[in-house]
């Protein structure tokens, strides 16, 4: 999966990124280029630039995710797709992220997430799909529970948040579960 994917919605244009790309990306463009045409701010493109000198993926661990391009501004605004891609066990864990607070609570991320889900189930085949959420964010648990994923239970003290580890509550939707 080297090609760039370009999928729509009403109100985004989404754009894939793979390790292929963000590689090219940091051997090739500027960092006022990557910065711009990710929409990254300085965490963000230090972030990405660790991963692709350090290793962003293994022989069998990948991730694909797609920029949210807001179709009025033509600017990124957020990020939704995959991580953790497990191809031989045909699963993932899904992430998403809406940058800034002023384009949060308007329905992007559950706009977005009806593509990337669907991108996932059929072009790369994912059998299941996680999402691992905190139990106090409640946007991201009703989200989930909008496109049908199960509680399964609690990883306890499973991230580590401003040296502090949080709990989790791991959900999931299998490939026959899905009828979007």
């Amino acid at each position: 999966m080297n090609s760039q994917h370009i999928l729509h919605t009403d109100r985004l244009i989404l754009k894939s990124v793979n390790p292929a790309l963000i590689h090219d990306f940091y051997n090739t463009k500027s960092k006022a280029e990557i910065m711009d045409y990710f929409g990254f701010d300085e965490v963000d493109y230090e972030k990405f630039k660790l991963q692709h000198e350090k290793g962003i993926e293994t022989y069998n661990i990948s991730v694909l995710f797609f920029l949210l391009i807001d179709k009025q501004s033509n600017l990124p605004i957020g990020e939704c797709g995959f991580h953790t891609w497990n191809k031989n066990h045909q699963r993932a864990e899904l992430f998403y992220k809406i940058r800034s607070e002023e384009n949060r609570r308007k329905g992007y991320a559950k706009e977005a997430l009806n593509e990337v889900l669907n991108f996932g189930f059929t072009s790369m085949n994912l059998h299941r799909i996680e999402a691992l959420v905190a139990d106090w964010n409640t946007p991201s648990v009703k989200l989930v529970h909008y496109y049908g994923f199960t509680k399964e239970g609690t990883m306890r003290e499973d991230y580590l948040v401003n040296d502090k580890y949080e709990d989790s509550d791991c959900y999931s939707l299998l490939k026959w579960e899905w009828n979007h």
